[in-house]
């Protein structure tokens, strides 16, 4: 049996769709904003407005998806977040824009657990790898060529909002020619999702993702405002941020299979460690492009490895729990880092991003290297 079904590649042009209108926004809602002159900490609370939604859909979906099935919540989860983008050009102001992308953040985390687990239960144990492999690359692609396309096209809002709405609502179209159907759905059922944090033995794997969403929150969020305080234009951010993104997709595939030959700990140190540098590197006004390649290609892949550090630790009937634990950690620490960070940038300065993201680096870095059980660096399983 192919691993690609039809019902897998039409989910993840879906998917591809989505991602486009999730990096346009993502980027250019900071620049709206700093254009509109608000202060920095009220641009970091939007920011975590939408991550704070992404938490209140990821606790929603797992409900609503044994109840209406992936395809009908596949489709509210895009129509929720075509409502979120169109709503910010109905409404103006800093309270209105903090609930619009409150509701963006609901639908696009609805997006995310329904893409996972359907890959997941549409695949066997001998393929979900591929799938996810799979759809990250799907995901980071799709980034990146929003990144390109702010870079090309007008910026303004009222040129922007029309047709990423449309491209969200497009999004809707490959799912009504299939149907995904959940066959796993008694095991999901049996294994809840809070006693998956607390599994002493995947403790790291669930802190990385906390750091992973820290720093990924931080340079989606704020990246974008650091580069608009210092001068550059619309167009050169899109730029850069692909460039960061694209280090990301590069190094997916190399670091999955440092991972696979000497262990997701050993990995993960190297990981943290090159955060810090590029961090450093940023800091010292080092040559932009080598450096946010190397942050990107670091902070990108991050969150992948302690995934799977954390899934190998778990039996295969608990992995679709453990899966929505992890975007649970991901989405909390992708709250945390904007709002924090962007009151320190807001009373000191700008360059306290990257000491916020290399503080947080460093702190994990000390975790990984205590003695990590038995096993410190673990064989992953074919």
């Amino acid at each position: 049996m192919s691993t690609y079904t039809r019902p897998v590649m039409l989910l993840l042009c879906g998917l591809m769709l989505l991602t486009l209108a999730i990096a346009v926004l993502n980027t250019l809602v900071p620049l709206w904003l700093a254009h509109e002159n608000l202060p920095t900490w009220q641009v970091g609370m939007v920011g975590s407005s939408y991550f704070t939604g992404n938490l209140a859909g990821t606790l929603l979906t797992g409900w609503l998806i044994k109840r209406q099935g992936f395809n009908r919540s596949y489709y509210l989860a895009s129509l929720i977040f075509a409502a979120g983008c169109a709503g910010l050009g109905l409404m103006t102001g800093f309270w209105s824009w903090m609930m619009w992308r409150f509701v963006a953040g609901i639908g696009c985390a609805m997006i995310w657990v329904v893409v996972e687990s359907a890959l997941m239960c549409s695949g066997t144990s001998h393929n979900c790898g591929r799938l996810l492999a799979a759809y990250m690359m799907v995901y980071y692609v799709g980034t990146v060529l929003g990144q390109l396309m702010i870079s090309k096209m007008p910026t303004d809002l009222a040129s922007v909002l029309p047709w990423v709405t449309a491209l969200i609502l497009t999004a809707i179209l490959p799912l009504l020619f299939t149907r995904i159907v959940n066959d796993r759905n008694e095991n999901q059922e049996a294994t809840p999702v809070w006693p998956m944090l607390r599994l002493r033995h995947a403790r790291l794997g669930v802190n990385g993702c906390i750091i992973s969403g820290i720093v990924l929150g931080s340079l989606y969020v704020l990246m974008p405002l650091y580069l608009n305080h210092k001068g550059v234009s619309d167009a050169g951010i899109g730029f850069w941020m692909a460039v960061m993104v694209s280090a990301g997709i590069v190094g997916q595939w190399p670091v999955g299979r440092l991972a696979d030959r000497f262990g997701r700990l050993l990995v993960l140190r190297v990981q943290v460690f090159i955060v810090i540098l590029g961090c450093m590197a940023m800091l010292s006004n080092a040559a932009m492009g080598p450096t946010l390649f190397v942050l990107g290609a670091a902070g990108f892949t991050l969150y992948p490895v302690a995934m799977a550090w954390a899934c190998e630790k778990v039996e295969h009937h608990q992995l679709v729990a453990m899966n929505q634990a992890l975007l649970l950690s991901y989405t909390v620490g992708s709250l945390l880092g904007p709002t924090f960070t962007s009151m320190l940038m807001q009373s000191f300065s700008d360059n306290l991003l990257f000491v916020m993201i290399a503080g947080v680096a460093f702190i994990y870095l000390l975790m990984l290297l205590r003695k990590a059980g038995p096993h410190s660096t673990p064989i992953a399983h074919a």
